[in-house]
């Protein structure tokens, strides 16, 4: 469900302010909650590989292993000297001088639902997702603002048998706002885009009509699906009438040849999606770019998947800092683990919580910097390992979120953000 707070202006929250039922008071504590001394980054890009990309094949080969090993791919070198990466990741290569490479990610989970609960939201518990992502954190620290939600998956969030990375207990008005896939056919994100027969008089009458059947569900006092489901009506309703919102979403207006130059996929336009959202105002992006459990044939699938990434990924680069939206994003790419260092009899990788490679770049990232290394074989990290605390802490931190400030259970228990974990300074200028 989303939730947004109306209007950033008295004459916006009088406009709306209405429909969101927000007084001018609480709007103006929202304002003032969005201003963070010390926070690096006012919004955060998560794209999250999904399945687990392999670091052998991408970010950290090992040439001079066993064949097993080090599969087929060969090492390139990049703009940074010394820094090589594999030879699928061509247009990466020249982008890496903008990138800080984390080659030491590490955690001691190796199933999809368990891992990526813990490396989304920095706690480790169930596989059913006991504590709430970054992104769900990021929009109950920050409020809302505008008619945008804060925090947007894109398509959506990952899933792989269930959905994973939701706002557990902090409840259904903290999920994400799922964007649907910018790739598709004339693209339109539901509840910004009214059907055509409708007038916005007619819009407005009928969401009158809808408030009032939804006031008498929010009456019922302690039940937050209820009261959810209330208030997913009104805020929806405003970002169908809200220019600001229709904006955001139409990536049909970004340039065709800039459109090409991400990839006419869903990742990629998913990644071009994300740099306008965050450009727009939200908090939080999460791109959801699934697609890299490849337990065999992986050189079959890393040959059609890895030039996808190298395009969108080296354009996500490019333009955000073409752009000066580095200024103030954070971006990090990453899964929820890397893939193992023997390939199985299937010609695949299996899963491997011990070692993997992350990107980040934006919001005082060191630019060109590498941070961590594995060993000979890329089985283990020897050399700085970053924790999914750390990553969840790193985020938060440079959001000007405190990792362990207490949040409220439905139950009345505190329970802090993040239990463990620490900011990753050698990141930062």
């Amino acid at each position: 469900m989303i939730d947004i707070a109306l209007g950033q202006s008295r004459r916006s929250f009088l406009r709306v302010g209405a429909v969101a039922g927000l007084s001018l008071g609480a709007l103006l504590r929202t304002e003032a909650a969005t201003k963070r001394k010390g926070a690096r980054a006012k919004s955060v890009v998560l794209v999250f590989l999904g399945g687990g990309l392999s670091h052998h094949d991408s970010f950290d080969l090992k040439p001079e292993a066993p064949e097993e090993i080090r599969g087929k791919y060969k090492p390139i070198g990049t703009v940074v000297p010394g820094l090589q990466i594999g030879e699928r990741l061509p247009m990466m290569a020249k982008a890496m001088d903008k990138i800080a490479l984390v080659r030491s990610g590490s955690h001691t989970n190796d199933h999809h639902e368990t891992a990526t609960n813990w490396v989304l939201s920095g706690r480790f518990g169930t596989p059913f997702g006991d504590y709430p992502a970054i992104g769900a954190v990021a929009a109950h620290d920050f409020g809302f603002s505008g008619t945008l939600p804060p925090y947007v998956a894109v398509p959506r969030n990952p899933s792989f048998t269930w959905e994973l990375g939701k706002s557990a207990f902090l409840g259904g008005r903290y999920e994400s706002f799922k964007a649907g896939d910018p790739n598709a056919a004339n693209y339109k994100v539901e509840d910004v885009s009214p059907p055509a027969s409708l007038t916005k008089r007619q819009i407005e009458r009928r969401e009158t009509l809808l408030k009032a059947v939804d006031g008498l569900a929010a009456k019922v006092q302690g039940n937050d699906q209820i009261a959810t489901y209330d208030e997913f009506h009104q805020r929806a309703a405003a970002m169908l009438l809200s220019p600001e919102a229709k904006k955001a979403f139409d990536i049909g207006a970004e340039p065709e040849k800039l459109r090409d130059r991400y990839g006419r996929t869903t990742a990629g336009q998913s990644l071009l999606l994300a740099r306008r959202l965050v450009e727009a105002g939200v908090r939080f992006v999460t791109v959801n770019y699934a697609g890299w459990d490849d337990h065999g044939k992986i050189f079959e699938g890393l040959d059609k998947k890895l030039p996808e990434f190298d395009r969108g990924i080296s354009a996500l680069v490019e333009d955000s800092t073409a752009r000066g939206t580095i200024e103030d994003t954070l971006f990090v790419v990453m899964g929820e683990f890397g893939r193992t260092p023997k390939i199985n009899k299937d010609a695949g990788r299996d899963h491997w919580g011990q070692a993997a490679s992350m990107l980040w770049w934006g919001a005082g990232v060191k630019p060109g910097f590498l941070l961590g290394k594995t060993d000979k074989h890329g089985a283990f990290a020897t050399q700085r390992p970053v924790s999914p605390a750390d990553v969840a802490y790193t985020i938060l931190d440079s959001l000007g979120i405190d990792p362990r400030k207490q949040l409220v259970a439905p139950d009345g228990r505190p329970i802090e953000v993040l239990d463990s974990g620490e900011s990753v300074k050698e990141l930062f200028v």
